[in-house]
């Protein structure tokens, strides 16, 4: 049900002893081909750790062997030195494996400014290697969690092939291609530029529509490897709508798990003039935390949605805006509408459904509520 479902795939995931907690911290993840096509998306953010800029030059090539990845740090604004750790990080997979380290992609997440402790993690990358198989991939799902509560897997089984993945991420979450770090998994035989393209579709309107604190993380991956093993060529868009689906679940896993989170939130834009007006409405709605806090105390404040959505740059006239909550439409033509006492918010799942009233598109966003739980968690996060 994971990253080694898919033919071809080995995974482990060990304790190096990274965490000061003692469990599972370092995770690989290999691909025993016989293809080894790769893509991946990155974190839009300006800052970005070791671990991507080296990735980003493995994955240019088109091919990935393995990835190796580990919670208990960033590795991120730790200059040469950090580079130099992941340059050895991946000499020493490469090694373990008998292969290059140009096609070992690196993974880091955890707390950033500080470098990691090589000593531990050497010697856990080779332990996960020899401890790599079939039987680990929720090993490996569980070694790369960091605020997680729970590993996130997710697999499909189209026609012939099969799709795998594995996800962390619980806060620090915001759309910028990708939104954690991620690993997918398939024994489709396609090329790197059928993956990158089927990758960009998936992540789209998924991790990308993804946005429970509008914070962008420096270390964002999304990698997917395929070992071509099951020797089956799938239509191009039928790959995608499943990578789709796994990616889907994948993202509202994410979601659920979300730091602190009592309400799982669904922004629901209708009626816009394009798809871009639709996201931007969707996300400023997502990230307006007076609303957050206002659905927390179960209080439907429609009145910040609309404050929300003057804010964008949208084609969208204020005297025809509707909005509804849980499907009671509170506010209609830019005022008030049913009695928000008619709504009910107790339950843990809340759609927000706004209409611009200004066209035929529509997106989906998913965002979580603010509550003291987040700020406790993040407020003493590095100590």
């Amino acid at each position: 049900m994971s990253v080694t479902a898919p033919q071809g795939f080995r995974a482990a995931g060990v304790a190096g002893g990274l965490k000061q907690s003692g469990d599972r911290d370092v995770a690989v993840v290999i691909n025993d081909g016989p293809s080894r096509a790769a893509a991946a998306v990155f974190t839009a953010n300006r800052v970005q750790a070791a671990p991507v800029k080296w990735t980003r030059q493995v994955v240019s090539g088109g091919r990935v062997r393995a990835v190796v990845l580990n919670s208990g740090g960033a590795n991120a604004c730790t200059g040469p030195l950090g580079f130099q750790d992941t340059h050895a990080t991946a000499e020493r997979l490469a090694r373990a494996i008998g292969d290059s380290a140009g096609e070992v992609a690196v993974c880091s997440t955890g707390l950033i400014g500080d470098r990691l402790p090589m000593d531990k993690l050497l010697p856990a990358v080779d332990a996960a290697v020899a401890e790599a198989d079939r039987s680990g991939g929720v090993h490996a799902a569980d070694a790369i969690r960091t605020t997680d509560t729970v590993v996130k897997i997710a697999f499909r089984r189209p026609d012939g092939y099969s799709i795998g993945g594995m996800a962390k991420g619980a806060g620090m979450i915001a759309p910028a291609l990708a939104t954690m770090l991620c690993v997918l998994t398939t024994d489709a035989d396609l090329t790197a530029e059928e993956l990158d393209s089927a990758l960009r579709s998936a992540t789209a309107v998924t991790f990308d529509r993804l946005d429970t604190d509008g914070c962008m993380s420096t270390n964002d991956t999304v990698l997917l490897m395929a070992s071509g093993a099951s020797g089956v060529k799938p239509d191009k868009q039928d790959f995608t709508r499943a990578l789709t689906e796994v990616c889907a679940d994948l993202a509202r896993q994410l979601q659920l798990d979300a730091e602190g989170a009592s309400k799982m939130i669904t922004i629901e834009v209708v009626g816009a003039a394009s798809d871009g007006d639709a996201v931007t409405v969707g996300r400023a709605v997502a990230r307006n935390n007076l609303l957050k806090c206002a659905i927390a105390g179960e209080d439907p404040n429609w009145g910040r949605v609309l404050s929300a959505v003057g804010t964008t740059d949208a084609v969208f006239d204020p005297d025809r805006l509707n909005v509804a909550i849980n499907g009671v439409w509170v506010c209609r033509g830019g005022a008030a509408g049913d009695e928000r006492s008619k709504v009910d918010l107790k339950s843990r799942d809340v759609t927000i459904t706004v209409d611009l009233s200004a066209g035929p598109n529509a997106a989906l966003i998913l965002t979580t509520d603010l509550t003291e739980a987040y700020v406790h968690e993040n407020a003493a996060y590095s100590t």
